[in-house]
């Protein structure tokens, strides 16, 4: 058994890819599945495309690498966090469509939630703020809004998972409903410091905890995939929800170690050790990862539009055709233009939690065109991951010895596909002061699920030496001058709170 096979189950796709005892991959299958939108604000998923796109690709990487089930060690999963799911515990039949985790139905539940002051409850058991995105509202809507959910959630008939739940399930034909402590701390519904579903707020939202998984470290037993599936059952042995699985993938095991992942949006994760850190700037507070029992906690910053800003510049001005011509036109604008480009197109995310904003340009001359358009884009992306380092440093200062005393002793590590931009990058090292690594692999989610499962099947080395492996593919180094920097910044913090101005809102 000489292969780990990682299972990437995403919001648009699913994919399964193979890696060696190196952590190279070696052969990847990917599909993709419809997305459902009910209503205005609501997104959902077809509980039965997230697994049968599930074990198509497993089935299909495993015949384009010839490979056998009895030459693959473990099984890694890592999933798009916070989507939820409830089926019959003993059908397996979904009661619903999963809710994806954009969805924002239960806004108005949340406004009034927020309203009686439980807000104060949720962060200080979850860390999280009281938000749609969340697992737990979700929850309580299907319980509410699906006919005789509730009484038969009440009689145990029902189980509650995020989509490693739903997995294991189907995986093991039944045998396990189990989840890991990263998608768990993402519902909204559990304990990060007690280690245990909150019996305070599934009280408050209805919800029997009798539905809940059981929840494990990352790198356990998740049981064994049904024989039938694969030829011969497969050991799971390691989950974690998409962002943790990046942050394991980049060997961010140190705290103060910093990761950032560019996709549609972009995630970044500042490791606080063992003690969870209080965000007092908006910040998730939330477990990077759990072994041995033990959490290490994390502050969570997410920027809601980050490659899509890149898709809008394609697809909405259609002044690229691609994302590759992004960095040559950004190449060619004109530097005595300093077009600033605010991508608040669904609001503004931390640390602002403005959802009223919208999209502005700013600085805007007759000679402005793709070439500044481009430019603004990419820098919107770096002005956007200042504002989340400033933010978690605020709230991490002085805090161990090994705390954040500036930015320039921070190293970022990057991925996701937009951290392929050489221009990005660099702005991105200039504008925060400080160098960002880029590894060779940029889909470090697959890898971190794989390292969790080899690691603990015994195929894949310790935590001490993965790290020790880890290497940059590039790096970036600062190099604007710092008056440019300071002058850079503060002309998007304008901009930034005349956005919210004109959205009538306060600035932060």
């Amino acid at each position: 058994m000489t292969l780990i096979l990682a299972i990437d189950q995403g919001t648009t796709s699913t994919r399964a890819m193979l890696f060696d005892e190196a952590l190279r991959v070696t052969a990847t299958a990917q599909e993709e599945f419809a997305q459902h939108y009910p209503a205005s604000g609501w997104v959902e998923h077809d509980c039965t495309d997230l697994w049968t796109t599930t074990a198509a690709t497993c089935r299909g990487v495993m015949e384009k690498a010839g490979v056998k089930a009895e030459e693959i060690a473990a099984i890694g999963i890592t999933n798009q966090r916070e989507t939820t799911l409830v089926w019959d515990r003993k059908t397996g039949k979904p009661i619903h469509n999963a809710i994806v985790w954009q969805d924002r139905r239960t806004s108005d539940f949340c406004k009034g939630l927020k309203a009686e002051g439980f807000e104060e409850t949720v962060t200080d058991r979850t860390g999280l703020l009281l938000d749609p995105y969340f697992s737990g509202t979700k929850l309580a809507w299907l319980l509410d809004n699906v006919d005789g959910a509730r009484a038969r959630a009440e009689a145990g008939e029902l189980c509650f998972g995020t989509v490693d739940s739903w997995l294991v399930w189907n995986l093991t034909g039944g045998a396990h409903h189990l989840t890991d402590a990263t998608n768990a701390a993402r519902t909204m519904l559990y304990d990060i410091r007690k280690g245990r579903w909150s019996q305070t707020i599934c009280d408050r939202l209805r919800i029997p905890m009798a539905m809940l998984p059981e929840v494990r470290d990352c790198a356990a037993d998740f049981g064994e995939t049904r024989p039938d599936l694969f030829g011969k059952p497969i050991p799971i042995r390691g989950i974690a929800g998409d962002q943790q699985a990046a942050t394991i993938g980049q060997a961010c095991f140190q705290p103060g170690m910093l990761k950032s992942t560019y996709g549609t949006g972009c995630f970044a994760l500042l490791n606080t050790g063992s003690e969870p850190v209080r965000s007092n700037n908006r910040l998730l507070t939330t477990i990077a990862y759990q072994l041995d029992g033990k959490p290490t906690y994390a502050l969570e910053g997410s920027i809601f539009i980050a490659g899509a800003v890149v898709q809008w510049l394609r697809d909405g001005l259609k002044i690229i055709r691609n994302a590759a011509e992004t960095q040559p036109l950004a190449e060619r604008a004109d530097a005595g233009q300093e077009v600033i480009l605010v991508p608040a197109f669904t609001g503004l995310g931390a640390p602002y939690w403005n959802a009223e904003c919208r999209g502005a340009v700013f600085g805007l001359t007759r000679n402005s065109g793709p070439e500044e358009f481009a430019r603004a884009a990419l820098e919107a992306v770096g002005f956007q991951t200042r504002d989340l380092l400033e933010a978690m440093q605020a709230d991490w200062s002085g805090q161990g010895e090994t705390a954040l005393r500036g930015r320039s002793t921070a190293t970022l590590r990057v991925d996701g596909g937009m951290s392929a931009s050489e221009y990005a990058m660099q702005f991105l090292s200039d504008i925060i002061d400080a160098p960002v690594e880029r590894p060779p692999v940029l889909e470090t989610t697959a890898t971190g699920a794989a390292w969790l499962a080899g690691a603990r099947s015994g195929l894949l080395p310790d935590m001490e030496a993965f790290a020790q492996g880890w290497r940059a593919e590039a790096r970036f180094e600062p190099a604007m001058e710092d008056a440019r920097r300071d002058a850079r910044y503060a002309a998007w913090r304008r901009a930034v709170e005349a956005t919210i101005g004109f959205a009538g809102g306060p600035s932060r």
